[in-house]
């Protein structure tokens, strides 16, 4: 970059101390499930894939409860706790995320009743009753329930003298009046409570009693027709079985979300939170959420809520059904024409074309392998083949406890028995749920690996792999750098980047970084790479500046960010200035997005889109066009596995990469980048207050889809021509 003075926008102190210049981190992430849950009422989408846009819109909202606002209960009850400098009070914070996610619950709510409504036009029937049942059905059901769900059942008289019993984390329970079997309704009724144990299935698939069946609009016929019916609704069926002699009146299911990360450290928010020490004492796991079914009768609820010590802006009532998170379990594989088309993702051509070894395709040049259109089999090679080569000495890497499932850890076990030297440094993440599976770390030691964990100070963020092999008699380096952790063996629809390269500058500053994490002495110098803290995001300053440099000297000047969330108010502030100093920039941020795009005078020059689809955008990609435009061959282009967010450069340990090899960084830049930019089926825009609308083709202009370009592109995993003519151009200045 160049040395030379950067020329800057004035901006008053009181403009930057402006609150309305950031847009608030919470209601921005409740933006983004607005967005997911608009997907499930998406008709380009298949109708079993809009139930799971639905369940995980939901699943999202049960865990921003259980976490953030939790966190935020945290710092209303601490003394001392104040607002942010450009947020609100906590108090007031909690009063605003409630009034959207009510609105939020409501069209859950309504979109999961019309969803159940299409589903029974293509003969998917859930019954949340058992009146529709023949006599054949209820004998299974009965039988079904005598063997599998009575056994683990645990009815509660709510009436004793015992304390309102104990319901975990996300679970259901049955609220119940029951009266005296033949009472005529002058006996005193029973309140009860039926906890349901999470290890039985939420819904139950009833036997098929048709070989046939045609769809109500007559269309198509299907084999079989697919009913389920909810667990609750058995529970209801049986309830003499439980309570014999009782027969069930009044009922109403409920779910509760509690404090799911208590006595761990809290992550950065808008809200500061000056540390556990400096709290008063707070209950585990208290009851941040409580949705309760409609139509549960007044004196019930008042009896769930007094036990449960709920607040009342804490009560979501659901109209349909409680736990929409678990209709994702109705997506059934045995009706493929409901759902996306099956993709097997392309293997890197420009491996094969090496007759698969993947260490003479790196020698050659860098290879971007761009997951999941192009196949994690890649990865899981480098590690395979490392492990069964007699010239490679050495392995080093960063491992998810996830490494067991996709084959990396049997690899890397067999290479240390081969006499490797195997270094695996486990992920330390920031919450209970995922920290490092001890087991898999016993195994690997049993085997004469070395495991190492991060320091629970520093979330290790990056995948990395460093091998070292022989090669006419001195050691060559090879390179992994991906977006995210590795594996992804469970997210096999998450879009990320790996980078393998045998560039000993890169290879140099890895084994840096690597002696970094398990020493905590932090590396004199890099040469290629920057790591957080610090020097990420002081790299993208220096390059934000030079572009309003370049721009204040009449060059052309643009920036292209591709990020999972962007809220860090340095970053926000410095692209405000280069916009305003002519800089054009385009941001694609798919969840949280704190800066206010398209604002007169303050953003006019930066335009924010936001990707949802079947593929879940988490790579990121930085590209500065360094007095050239975008797209150049001489731009500045980056993936990394940070956000621009205040949790990543602080506390997350991040690698930012610069790709420099001339076919990758044409395929980040001209393919990747510029494809995500030029979408108009999955993309919404971000408005200047925060909430999206999705993208409206203009008359003349022809549908682009980014996702379907990447998996039908043969040429773009490095085989025949690149294709490029079907991305439509964004160099336009806007």
């Amino acid at each position: 970059m160049s040395n030379t003075k950067l020329a800057k926008v004035p901006l008053s102190e009181k403009d930057k101390a402006d609150p309305g210049r950031i847009l608030n981190r919470d209601l921005s992430l409740l933006a983004y499930l607005k967005r997911i849950l608009g997907e499930a009422e998406n008709h380009a989408n298949p109708l079993l894939e809009r139930l799971r846009f639905l369940s995980f819109s939901s699943a999202r909202l049960d865990r921003f409860y259980a976490v953030r606002v939790a966190e935020l209960y945290v710092q209303a009850e601490s003394e001392g706790s104040k607002p942010s400098g450009v947020d609100v009070a906590p108090v007031e914070q909690l009063r605003k995320i409630n009034a959207v996610a009510t609105e939020l619950v409501t069209e859950q709510s309504r979109i999961c009743a019309d969803l159940i409504g299409e589903l029974e036009e293509r003969n998917i029937h859930i019954l949340s009753e058992g009146n529709s049942l023949d006599e054949r059905d209820r004998n299974w059901l009965e039988k079904y329930f005598i063997a599998q769900i009575f056994p683990v059942l645990t009815p509660v008289d709510l009436d004793s003298s015992r304390a309102f019993p104990y319901i975990p984390h996300e679970g259901i329970a049955l609220g119940l009046h029951l009266a005296r079997s033949g009472d005529n309704g002058n006996g005193q009724a029973l309140h009860a409570l039926l906890p349901v144990p999470r290890q039985l299935p939420r819904f139950i698939k009833l036997p098929n009693r048709e070989n046939t069946s045609r769809c109500k609009n007559g269309d198509e016929q299907y084999s079989n027709t697919v009913r389920f019916i909810c667990l609750e609704a058995v529970l209801v069926m049986f309830i003499d079985e439980l309570f014999p002699g009782y027969r069930p009146g009044a009922k109403g299911a409920f779910r509760i979300l509690r404090d799911s990360h208590l006595g761990q450290e809290k992550k950065v928010f808008d809200t500061p939170c000056s540390g556990a020490t400096s709290m008063k004492p707070y209950r585990h796991g208290q009851v941040v959420c409580l949705e309760i079914e409609e139509g549960t009768p007044v004196s019930l609820r008042d009896i769930i809520v007094a036990g449960l010590q709920v607040r009342p802006e804490d009560i979501f009532i659901r109209q349909k059904m409680v736990g929409l998170s678990d209709m994702s379990r109705l997506a059934i594989k045995d009706r493929p024409e409901l759902l996306f088309p099956p993709f097997c993702p392309r293997y890197p051509e420009r491996i094969m074309a090496h007759d698969g070894d993947i260490f003479a395709a790196i020698r050659q040049e860098d290879i971007i392998v761009h997951h999941p259109y192009e196949s994690l089999d890649a990865v899981l090679d480098f590690f395979r083949q490392a492990a069964s080569d007699p010239s490679v000495v050495s392995i080093r890497c960063t491992l998810s406890k996830t490494g067991e499932i996709d084959g990396t850890g049997e690899a890397l076990k067999e290479a240390a028995v081969q006499g490797k030297a195997v270094t695996v440094l486990f992920m330390q993440e920031g919450d209970s749920d995922n920290e490092p599976d001890t087991g898999i770390a016993r195994d690997l030691e049993s085997a004469g690996v070395l495991v190492l964990y991060g320091s629970p100070e520093r979330i290790i963020h990056a995948g990395l792999a460093h091998i070292v092999r022989r090669e006419d008699d001195c050691w060559k380096n090879y390179i992994l750098v991906g977006t995210g952790r590795y594996p992804w063996a469970r997210d096999r629809n998450s879009a990320h980047l790996s980078c393998f390269t045998s560039n000993s500058a890169v290879a140099r500053d890895v084994a840096r970084i690597f002696n970094y994490a398990t020493s905590s002495v932090e590396p004199a110098g890099l040469e290629v790479l920057s790591i957080s803290p610090g020097g990420i995001r002081k790299r993208i300053l220096d390059h934000i500046r030079e572009e309003i440099y370049h721009a204040g000297a009449g060059k052309p000047a643009r920036i292209w960010m591709k990020m999972n969330a962007l809220d860090d108010k340095q970053i926000i502030e410095a692209l405000y200035e280069a916009g305003q100093a002519g800089v054009v920039i385009d941001l694609v941020v798919r969840e949280t997005c704190c800066l206010r795009p398209g604002v007169p005078g303050l953003s006019d020059n930066i335009h924010v889109r936001s990707l949802t689809g079947p593929f879940v955008e988490r790579e990121r990609i930085y590209c500065f066009g360094s007095g050239n435009g975008l797209p150049s061959e001489n731009s500045a282009v980056y993936i990394t596995s940070a956000d621009m967010t205040k949790v990543h450069p602080e506390r997350c340990m991040d690698v930012m990469l610069p790709v420099t090899d001339a076919y990758a960084h044409r395929k980040v830049q001209d393919l990747i980048m510029q494809a995500c930019l030029a979408d108009t089926e999955q993309s919404w825009h971000i408005l200047s207050d925060g909430n999206s609308r999705r993208f409206v083709l203009k008359d003349g202009v022809k549908a682009f889809s980014a996702h379907k370009y990447f998996m039908n592109n043969a040429g773009f995993s490095g085989g025949g021509e690149s294709g490029d003519e079907y991305i439509p151009s964004v160099t336009k200045e806007k």
